[in-house]
């Protein structure tokens, strides 16, 4: 299969150095791009900044924003079978991002803050019945009921559910969950082994 594989975290800029971003390292997107091609996948990577070297094999495109990142998964995801969407993605973006560098005045700062695109959906959308979406959902209240919300709003096929305990972490305890509310796959251990679980599963689940 052709798979498209979204990783990282995005950047929101308040000017032009300063952004608000999230701590996802991108370790579970990266190694689950590492499991699919050693899979035998052809895998597309659109990473947010992240401090890891790119699976060998795989195709990497480097995005930086939400913008970016919906730009790049637009253009991508008509040519793939199907998305694994890990990336973590920011939820909100400063309505108007201030030109140069702000000085400090000693007054407060407040910045109006809006909804950032939801790329997610917005693949959900463009799917085809031919396509599949693996959504993430990294929910700490009511998880799997939230997930389940999010893969139904979202169009997803199954959604990986995961708790905020995994940002940044080398381990991770992830539940695969589909439309019916059933466990497709449920596992726990090294970022790199759930991968290689989750490669597996996807063989089946999504065999053409």
């Amino acid at each position: 299969m052709r798979i498209l594989i979204t990783a990282g975290p995005t950047r929101e800029y308040l000017d032009d150095v300063r952004f608000i971003s999230n701590a996802s390292s991108g370790q579970m997107g990266y190694a689950i791009a590492a499991a699919c091609v050693a899979a035998g996948h052809e895998v597309i990577l659109i990473s947010g900044p992240v401090g890891l070297a790119p699976p060998p094999g795989c195709k990497l495109v480097p995005v930086e924003t939400t913008s970016d990142l919906e730009a790049a998964c637009l253009q991508h995801f008509p040519t793939c079978d199907g998305v694994i969407a890990a990336a973590a993605v920011c939820d909100y973006r400063p309505r108007k991002r201030a030109e140069g560098k702000l000085k400090k005045t000693g007054d407060t700062v407040v910045f109006e803050m809006v909804e950032t695109t939801d790329v997610l959906a917005a693949l959900g959308e463009l799917k085809t019945t031919q396509q599949w979406i693996l959504g993430f959902a990294l929910e700490a209240d009511d998880p799997r009921e939230n997930a389940l919300r999010k893969l139904k709003k979202k169009r997803c096929d199954y959604i990986v559910l995961n708790a905020p305990s995994a940002i940044g972490s080398t381990v991770n305890s992830i539940e695969v969950i589909a439309g019916d509310g059933s466990t497709a796959l449920a596992v726990s251990g090294a970022k790199a082994d759930i991968a290689i679980a989750l490669a597996s599963w996807l063989a089946d689940a999504f065999a053409r």
